[in-house]
């Protein structure tokens, strides 16, 4: 942890890392930020309420502790020691730690802590006394939890939590069955350290084939319960207790906010995951008094997270579904933007609007089981050509796209580059390499590690965008690709 106590790590889905390690560095100032596989690592001096505004991330923590991963070994016992060695230290260091997380909290505006730690012994003296109704709520409240973790922060994230609960639940069960724990002069004394907790523990990798995430969880909880008198409590925890352990790292932290980052205040329906339609509109480039459309715009999440963050755009969403216009009146009336967001009905293939009038066209091309994806691969062309046409010249496109609508982009390219005059003879074109933001900002040959065959940089086409970036990412079960073009010269069919 770093000296001044402001050391953090966000989570992040898979392929959204380097836009949240530009993010973190544009928004928050952040220094010794470093990128891994569904983390990014950084300090920051930042107040809460600015850290509250991330928008690429999942959830928020405070970091405690960042080693090497712990070597896998046969012995359970000695894997096990080192595990609450990792986690455990001097008393000083949790008095220290739960000092700055009080003082987060008390900037943030929430409830004094003290009147929190009054009503410490009152609960601790009803759990003694009443220790099968405890248990019996403990059960119920498991399947509460987890649905609130579904909802917090994705399917990813169910079991993990759901081994936390039962984690939880052996911890409560422990320090309920002694309750000499907890009633003795020195807890009383340390009043001050006695407040409930609960752990949740991720394994993966070739730990995780040796310790179930729940031993390593019971182990911990237990090991904070004798040293610092803490009170395991799984329905409404002090402070809860992160620790990951995989094949890259072993991280311990404290999550900030109760709920993940993702989850939007502003958006009464939720459609596209709005860490991906916020990576989409920063792509964009969106300047003041620019015009985006979103000629697919469903429930409007990529144009709610674009005017959220770039106020001084106008923006407009076309759709043909009466359904999905209606749930993006609602969202915008909702996050109060009914001035700057114009929705309209019309068909993708004919935009009643006129040519070369937008600078910048942004939108999720519909995929999955409501979907039907073979008519979308057939479109695709028509949406790029109609999308292409009311682009300004220097303006930009930024497409989501699914694997599938992926390969048929390529199909699309292979096609051109065969017909077009300027073709080599043997086949073999110049290309422009995908472009994905590493850690320093700058951009790399690699999107998730595997390079990425654009679009040739002479043309697509679709007569005069070129590409810019093809950015892996995940959407939970299922992976796609945002594409970005740029527009360099005015296209054939304007009307």
């Amino acid at each position: 942890m770093a000296s001044d106590g402001r050391r953090y790590f966000c989570t992040a889905g898979r392929g959204l890392e380097p836009f949240l390690a530009r993010e973190v560095r544009a928004r928050l100032g952040a220094t010794e930020v470093d990128c891994v596989s569904g983390k990014v690592f950084f300090s920051t001096e930042a107040e809460p309420g600015e850290l509250r505004k991330l928008k690429s991330g999942e959830r928020l923590f405070l970091l405690l502790k960042k080693h090497p991963p712990l070597a896998a070994s046969r012995d359970k016992g000695k894997m096990l020691h080192e595990i609450k060695s990792l986690v455990t230290e001097e008393p000083k260091y949790w008095l220290d730690v739960i000092s700055i997380w009080r003082n987060f909290h008390g900037r943030e505006g929430k409830k004094d802590g003290v009147s929190q730690e009054n009503r410490l012994p009152l609960k601790r003296k009803s759990e003694e006394t009443n220790i099968a109704t405890k248990r019996q709520k403990t059960e119920q409240v498991r399947e509460t939890v987890s649905d609130e973790c579904q909802v917090e922060a994705g399917e990813r994230c169910v079991v993990a939590e759901r081994k936390s609960n039962q984690d939880c639940q052996t911890e409560s069960k422990t320090s309920l069955e002694d309750p000499s724990k907890s009633s003795g002069e020195e807890p009383v004394a340390n009043e001050q350290l006695s407040f409930s907790f609960r752990v949740s523990c991720r394994c993966s990798g070739a730990i995780a084939k040796v310790l179930p995430s729940q031993e390593i969880g019971r182990a911990v909880g237990i090991a904070l319960m004798k040293q610092c008198g803490w009170r395991a409590d799984l329905r409404q925890p002090d402070v809860e207790i992160f620790v990951h352990l995989n094949d890259i790292h072993s991280v311990v932290g404290i999550p900030l906010f109760r709920l993940p980052l993702a989850n939007r205040e502003y958006i009464k329906t939720a459609g596209l995951r709005s860490t991906i339609a916020w990576a989409m509109a920063s792509l964009a480039e969106i300047s003041a008094g620019a015009f985006v459309l979103d000629p697919m715009c469903g429930l409007a999440t990529i144009l709610l997270e674009a005017a959220i963050e770039w106020p001084e755009a106008c923006y407009w969403g076309a759709d043909i579904s009466d359904s999905q216009l209606e749930g993006a009146d609602v969202n915008i009336k909702t996050a109060g933007l009914m001035d700057k967001i114009e929705l309209l009905k019309a068909s993708v293939k004919a935009l009643p609007l006129p040519s070369e009038s937008f600078d910048a066209v942004i939108s999720d091309i519909p995929f999955g089981k409501k979907f039907k994806i073979t008519k979308d691969i057939q479109l695709l062309p028509d949406i790029l050509q109609e999308a292409e046409r009311v682009l300004r010249v220097g303006g930009t496109i930024v497409l989501l796209l699914s694997q599938e609508l992926h390969k048929r982009m390529d199909d699309i390219t292979k096609c051109a580059e065969n017909d077009s005059p300027n073709a080599i003879s043997d086949g073999a074109s110049e290309t422009t390499t995908a472009k994905a933001l590493n850690v320093d900002g700058n951009s790399s040959s690699l999107v998730n590690g595997v390079e990425e065959s654009l679009l040739s940089s002479r043309q697509t086409p679709f007569g005069s965008l070129v590409p810019d970036g093809v950015y892996g990412v995940s959407l939970g079960k299922t992976d796609a690709f945002i594409h970005k073009y740029r527009k360099i010269s005015s296209s054939g069919g304007n009307r």
